[in-house]
């Protein structure tokens, strides 16, 4: 591994200081998820998931592809209850594929997954 950078207290400090409200989104797959029978309830899912990041209500999206009992996670940039608004209307959702946790969290403006 290599030598990490040093962080002294004030720079965590002033880090935390900037960090906000985010949601997450845990989503997983119930005994209904059966591929291919599915296949078109997911790929809706999937358009509603890149409309929502397109608006900049998702900003992270991840499906988990080891096929265990977690399906994907998501960073939200809107409140819960909109969080749930969303997701109870969610094609996956609706058809008793997926279920979901939301989870209040706090992270730093501007973070993203590295290219």
């Amino acid at each position: 591994m290599q030598d990490l950078p040093q962080v002294t207290d004030e720079m965590m400090r002033d880090r935390l200081g900037g960090t906000r409200a985010y949601c997450a989104v845990i989503l997983k797959a119930t005994q209904k998820l059966v591929r291919p029978a599915v296949d078109g309830i997911i790929w809706e899912h999937g358009r509603r998931n890149f409309a929502l990041r397109q608006a900049g209500l998702m900003p992270i999206v991840c499906p988990v592809t080891d096929r265990g009992a977690v399906a994907g996670i998501c960073i939200f940039n809107v409140t819960h209850d909109e969080v749930k608004a969303i997701m109870e209307d969610d094609p996956g959702v609706k058809a008793g594929i997926f279920t979901y946790e939301i989870h209040d969290i706090r992270s730093f403006p501007g973070d993203c997954l590295p290219r």
